[in-house]
């Protein structure tokens, strides 16, 4: 029997990869698919044949043999936010490569909306949900992990099939807060999240931590509510400037918060850092870009997608996981200086 010749147009297949390694087509699928205990003479025979001829696996078509549809699912709680933007961008980043495909829905800050989406998720057969942050209770997520593993930012979960990360918030706010005290600053206004996010809480406990620790009295009139938007910076310092109070430094709950109080700022014709001292928290990337560029505490947003997307893989796979993430830390630039 004459085997026929292969043009170099055709894909290469398994049966191909099988060929030239000399093992059997079942034992390159079974080390593919991560199954195979086989020698390690054999696996470099077919680790070097699939490098040798450029062998690309149909992903989709293993995924479908290993009872996987090879997608996973992303709720984040809004879209066009620059926060989840840089989030998004490490999960991305741990896909590359895998052969899954990302499901992204929004829950726009809404625990029934969550929680719907998650549902919609799990209809749709994906393989494992990453959750960024979100106002669905814990033991809600923990009864979804139940039928497929979960990764969520902004929690303290450890199970076998969810699990949790979670920055300190009080720390980097007492790391703003202190900054500016250091600085000479005694009289700090305070711009805060929304009502009932656990991240501005914690953020506003910092803030009186670090008062505190200086024996500076915390004065609720220095304190103006925000919602992590710029708009509500915006408004928040008008309010402030409004009540005539006096303060040299104000601490933003968040970055784009901040842009907002340098609008404010800005239009009363106050100058940063001459006259107020501002600092924001997450670091993102336009911050480096801002006039001047704004003091903030780093969050390891991208670094956090991309951990959470290498845990949930390794969920999936019943592997351990690593999840240390880094600290949060002072980048200080040019909208703070000392008082004077």
């Amino acid at each position: 029997m004459v085997e026929r010749t292969k043009s170099k147009n055709e894909p290469v297949t398994l049966l191909d990869v099988a060929r030239e390694a000399g093992v059997s087509p079942s034992t390159v699928s079974r080390i593919l698919n991560g199954t195979a205990k086989v020698s390690d003479v054999k696996r470099k025979a077919v680790e070097t044949a699939i490098a040798e001829m450029k062998f690309e696996p149909n992903q989709l078509a293993q995924g479908l043999k290993s009872g996987r549809s090879m997608t996973i699912g992303i709720v984040v709680q809004d879209i066009s936010s620059p926060f989840f933007d840089e989030t998004l961008h490490g999960v991305d980043d741990g896909l590359k490569g895998t052969g899954y495909a990302s499901v992204i829905v929004s829950g726009h800050w809404n625990a029934d909306e969550e929680a719907s989406r998650i549902k919609l998720l799990l209809a749709r057969k994906v393989d494992g949900i990453i959750l960024l942050s979100g106002r669905i209770a814990d033991k809600k997520v923990l009864e979804f992990a139940l039928d497929k593993p979960i990764v969520a930012t902004g929690r303290s979960l450890n199970s076998k099939t969810a699990v949790g990360f979670k920055l300190d918030n009080v720390h980097g706010a007492y790391l703003a807060t202190r900054h500016l005290i250091e600085l000479g600053h005694r009289r700090i206004a305070f711009v805060t999240g929304p009502a009932n996010n656990t991240d501005a809480a914690e953020r506003q406990e910092g803030y009186q931590n670090a008062l505190r620790e200086a024996n500076i009295p915390f004065e609720k009139n220095l304190v103006a509510e925000g919602n992590f938007h710029e708009a509500s910076g915006l408004l928040a310092i008008n309010r402030l400037l409004e009540t005539q109070q006096q303060f040299s430094a104000v601490f933003a709950a968040n970055d784009l918060s901040a842009y907002g109080v340098r609008l404010g700022l800005y239009r009363k014709g106050i100058r940063v850092p001459e006259d107020i001292s501002l600092i924001g928290f997450d670091d993102l990337p336009s911050s480096l870009y801002t006039t001047p560029p704004l003091t903030t505490i780093h969050q390891p947003l991208y670094d956090m997608g991309l951990l959470a997307t290498k845990t949930l893989l390794g969920l999936i796979a019943g592997n351990e996981v690593d999840t240390s993430l880094p600290g949060l830390e002072l980048i200080a630039r040019e909208t703070t200086r000392r008082m004077r």
